[in-house]
């Protein structure tokens, strides 16, 4: 998708791939035939960047057709560069501007319990994204409210845009930052699917609390050129290397099933 668009965040998108692949394929209710139905648990990308790991997920599970994956960020297309929720079918949130999507899922979780409806709320935020403010005033609201329908998942792969995040501005000692905040918290391998659903699974046991998932990653994960390379944050791959990718991503695949 990346390398026909010719732009794009393969680094970050990569990093989440078990993560949304669990959540969309075994985590979430869901209707793709109907996707306002009330019922529905809510997910959001908070680190819109990495739409395109969003897209292949909505169109493989069933909301729009998977040819048309191929048309990301071209004129004229509803697959842009960031989510459109009036656009894309599936798409509950537009993000882009980090550090937002914590407060909307916070507002969606603290719906659900006025109306009285036992969906669940998943928000997926990266590791340069938590440096803003508004990510902490809203993970202190979360606790204030005790929003144990609220599982917000942090991709920790610890590069952005301008370099490693401990150099940037380090969030260690992240888990007991976010435990004395209030949150019941887990730290687990993101590219490991038993451990990411045994981590949904003890956060729909928790009770009285918000629950953080800190899965720590690698950017780039799959594609040897692009593990934790900060320059494939935002650069898109040439045709070459777009074969070399889908080559190795496929041996992966197939280690998997096997």
């Amino acid at each position: 998708m990346v390398g026909e668009a010719g732009s794009g965040h393969p680094g970050g998108s990569l990093s989440a791939a078990e993560l949304v692949t669990a959540l969309y394929f075994q985590e979430l209710r869901l209707a793709p035939e109907n996707p306002a139905w009330p019922e529905r648990d809510r997910f959001i990308l908070s680190k819109g960047h990495a739409a395109p790991v969003l897209y292949a997920a909505l169109a493989e599970r069933g909301f729009f057709p998977v040819e048309e994956l191929l048309t990301l960020r071209k004129l004229g297309a509803r697959l842009q560069g960031h989510p459109d929720f009036r656009k894309v079918p599936g798409v509950e949130m537009s993000t882009g501007s980090l550090g937002q999507g914590l407060s909307a899922a916070n507002g969606l979780a603290l719906a659900g319990r006025l109306d009285q409806r036992n969906y669940r709320v998943y928000v997926l935020i990266g590791d340069g994204e938590s440096e803003e403010g508004q990510i902490w005033e809203a993970a202190m609201l979360a606790a204030h409210y005790r929003l144990d329908n609220l599982v917000a998942i942090l991709d920790y792969n610890g590069l952005q845009i301008d370099g490693p995040v401990k150099e940037v501005m380090s969030l260690e000692p992240v888990a007991g930052r976010w435990q004395a905040f209030g949150w019941a918290v887990q730290e687990i391998d993101g590219h490991d699917f038993s451990q990411i659903l045994g981590a949904f699974a003890q956060a729909r046991r928790t009770n009285g609390q918000p629950s953080l998932i800190v899965a720590h990653t690698i950017k780039g994960k799959g594609v040897s050129f692009m593990e934790n390379q900060v320059g494939w944050h935002g650069t898109a791959p040439n045709q070459e290397q777009v074969a070399q990718a889908l080559a190795e991503l496929e041996v992966v695949s197939d280690g998997r099933k096997g």
